[in-house]
């Protein structure tokens, strides 16, 4: 059964929900050292905002537990492209990426390596990924699949 994450940049928080729509997890995040917009490209310390998928379960990362979001997705490579930040010719890059459920291109001018993890979230420190406490990361990766939707809002 397909879960959920919902992150709501604004009022730091994540939200896990269920196929019914009940609400299996809330705690706070912490997002990019630079949180307001949506993420641009590599640096700008930003986290993006949009609809993405887990494309990555990882037991031990730099911080743990993670889970690996499909930033940037086909919507934001058209977005690049079009504003002539990215070739076209990558495009279907991205296009195979989400038809197949898999990680995106992260080595592109967008940036990537988009993390949910663990570090704490008292303030805003990441590059752009979204960082829980050790117990909230915990119950969050029990909880969530390849595949489950990721939902990041302003």
């Amino acid at each position: 059964m397909m879960n959920t994450i919902v992150i709501e940049k604004e009022t730091r928080c994540l939200s896990v929900y269920d196929a019914e729509g009940r609400r299996l997890l809330h705690c706070r995040a912490a997002l990019g050292k630079a949180p307001v917009g949506h993420k641009q490209c590599e640096g700008d310390g930003k986290t993006p905002e949009g609809a993405y998928f887990v494309c990555l379960k990882r037991e031990k990362g730099k911080y743990g537990q993670s889970l690996g979001i499909s930033y940037p997705s086909l919507t934001d490579a058209k977005n690049a492209v079009s504003e002539g930040r990215l070739s076209a010719e990558l495009l279907h890059l991205f296009e195979e990426a989400e038809r197949e459920i898999k990680r995106p291109p992260w080595g592109t001018s967008l940036g990537g390596e988009i993390y949910i993890h663990a570090g704490g979230s008292d303030r805003d420190w990441t590059a752009g990924c979204i960082a829980l406490d050790e117990k909230d990361m915990e119950n969050l990766f029990a909880m969530i699949e390849h595949g489950d939707r990721v939902e990041i809002i302003r």
